[in-house]
């Protein structure tokens, strides 16, 4: 039978930021979105460790032999809800490597994030999940979380974002 392995959570250090990437690059890589992909060991640094960081990470750790690999990471920052009146911890991205599924690391990230939300005061614990990605979504209701069924998702990026800031502010439509 083989062991499985042990998983160190820590939140991630400037010195994580290659192993980081290369989580991302690979949750991109599960999701087919790598054309999508713009990330840069600088821009990661400067929304984590900048001078006014955006976000936060947690990396777990593997301990393989005598040393240590990155297994997975859940990245994640406060949000605001005025129905509330208190922040939110909102979880942007939850990855695990695939050799690593299965055998705890991503419940133990989720336990983790969820302790943050509660010693921070947070009001709320959310994320979002691809409508396909069926074995993330039982991961979650495993876990007691509810997938809202009402809401929808609206951004704006690139040119739709510029099209949107360059419109006149007096006009009624």
């Amino acid at each position: 039978m083989q062991e499985l392995p042990h998983f160190e959570l820590r939140p991630a250090c400037p010195q994580d930021v290659p192993a980081l990437l290369d989580l991302i690059r690979g949750l991109a890589e599960y999701e087919k979105l790598t054309d999508l992909l713009e990330n840069t060991p600088e821009r990661l640094h400067e929304a984590l460790f900048g001078e006014r960081p955006v976000a936060e990470a947690l990396l777990a750790w593997a301990k393989v032999d005598e040393s240590s690999v990155a297994a997975g990471f859940a990245l994640y920052f406060h949000n605001y809800s005025t129905f509330l009146g208190r922040k939110g911890l909102y979880l942007e991205d939850l990855f695990v490597r695939p050799e690593y599924r299965g055998q705890g690391c991503g419940k133990a990230l989720m336990i983790e994030l969820a302790q943050i939300a509660l010693n921070r005061g947070c009001g709320r614990f959310e994320w979002t999940v691809l409508d396909w990605n069926t074995s993330a979504q039982r991961f979650y209701a495993d876990l007691g979380a509810a997938v809202l069924p009402d809401w929808r998702i609206v951004r704006t990026t690139g040119d739709s974002l510029s099209a949107l800031a360059s419109l006149p502010r007096n006009s009624s439509s």
